[in-house]
């Protein structure tokens, strides 16, 4: 009686199981970045009210979950932005002006050719401290260890 009940509808009747669900499709892997050259020239140029940006490359490679590369170019005075968490671990490469590196309280002074390194978790941003424009390169990239956000 008991079973007849779990499968009976309002009428006492029994009732045919529901159709089982259809799987879901399984997502088709991104393909993995593979040796290439990216021509400044032919990068795509955003213009922002800081500045402009080119995006690079945003892909998985063989080794790592995700490969990020950007190009900034700030104006004098300006800011890469409010000062945020940052998950992943980044590099940063002036090729040309000076920045000031904020992270987690401190600045530091980045001129040309200087490499910043932010790690895991810090809370960032750029700033221009010159009369010209300072431009860098952005390298960031996610891993298994990566915090998820």
């Amino acid at each position: 009686m008991f079973l007849a009940a779990l499968f009976a509808g309002g009428d006492g009747r029994a009732q045919a199981p529901a159709p089982a669900k259809a799987p879901a499709p399984a997502a088709i892997p991104e393909p993995k970045l593979g040796s290439t050259v990216f021509a400044l020239g032919q990068l795509p140029v955003e213009q922002r009210p800081n500045g402009v940006r080119r995006a690079v490359l945003d892909a998985p490679t063989a080794t790592l979950e995700r490969l990020h590369t950007h190009i900034t170019t700030l104006n004098p005075g300006q800011k890469s932005g409010e000062p945020r968490l940052h998950l992943q671990e980044e590099v940063i490469i002036v090729t040309e002006g000076t920045v000031i590196a904020h992270f987690d309280g401190q600045k530091r002074e980045a001129p040309t050719g200087s490499v910043i390194f932010f790690q895991s978790n810090a809370v960032t941003f750029l700033e221009n401290a010159g009369p010209k424009p300072a431009t860098y390169y952005v390298v960031y990239y996610h891993t298994p260890l990566t915090p998820k956000g």
